[in-house]
């Protein structure tokens, strides 16, 4: 049976919920076309303010891809091609997603479930996690457009530990090498990932928007033109500006709109 990807929401935050249980969230084909679907349509909600990533059941963020489905979705290079055509384009969904994303990763997170997490801006997991891309044991290489977000998260350096080796990192690695944000009891894995959003959320959400953008700008090495610099005061003009500033001098919390 093929896997899903379930949305779930609770007030401004969304759960996009990796999930093929018997499979440990292996992804198949119709879960990497149906995530994309699911995150863009998430990130064009306006009322929207998080989304966090979750594999199913607790034992596992997702395994990778399901290698059952590899005989006959890769099995020329045509095939291949289209099929790591569709993973990218759900990897530059979320890679582009206008909302801060949180990857909430409990137990393994290999391969796909890895990319997937490496394109989030936030990666908290428990101490019991574990990070790897073991596939040279399996006579495959990565496809170069999904190496791309690890490469740009890791540097080639771990990425040769990950590829080469075929190492697999436990949470305290992960957490010195820069893969995830923050390291945490595994039962409080949730808790605190949905805590982080929370206070996303507390935050104006323009404000999260640029930020995002700025981060990603100045990463490109090239000077700001004159126009982005004068573009980085847009939110002089918002409404939340001036609900923050007046929130501020009145000493209470501020109510954010998105405007």
């Amino acid at each position: 049976m093929s896997g899903t990807i379930v949305a779930a929401r609770a007030g401004a935050v969304a759960t996009v919920i990796l999930s093929n249980p018997g499979k440990r969230n292996a992804l198949d084909l119709a879960m990497w076309q149906r995530l994309r679907q699911v995150v863009n349509a998430l990130s064009a909600d306006e009322d929207l303010r998080c989304l966090v990533v979750r594999g199913e059941g607790g034992e596992a963020f997702a395994a990778g891809g399901d290698i059952e489905e590899f005989r006959v979705q890769r099995d020329t290079v045509d095939r291949a091609m289209a099929y790591h055509a569709t993973a990218g384009a759900a990897l530059a969904a979320l890679h582009d997603c206008g909302k801060p994303t949180i990857a909430l990763i409990e137990g393994a997170c290999m391969g796909g479930g890895l990319e997937i997490a490496a394109q989030c801006d936030l990666r908290i997991c428990g101490v019991s996690a574990r990070f790897g891309v073991p596939i040279n044991r399996l006579g495959f290489s990565m496809y170069p457009g999904e190496m791309e977000g690890l490469l740009r998260l890791l540097g080639s350096a771990t990425m040769y530990e990950l590829l080469l080796e075929g190492r697999i990192f436990d949470a305290s690695e992960a957490l010195t090498k820069g893969l995830v944000t923050r390291v945490v009891a595994d039962d409080e894995v949730p808790g605190e990932a949905y805590a982080c959003a929370g206070r996303i959320c507390a935050g104006a959400p323009l404000v999260a928007k640029w930020h995002k953008q700025w981060i990603r700008r100045l990463q490109q090495g090239q000077p700001l033109s004159e126009d982005e610099r004068r573009a980085s005061f847009a939110f002089l003009a918002t409404e939340d500006y001036r609900e923050g500033l007046k929130a501020f001098l009145e000493k209470r919390t501020p109510e954010f709109r998105g405007r």
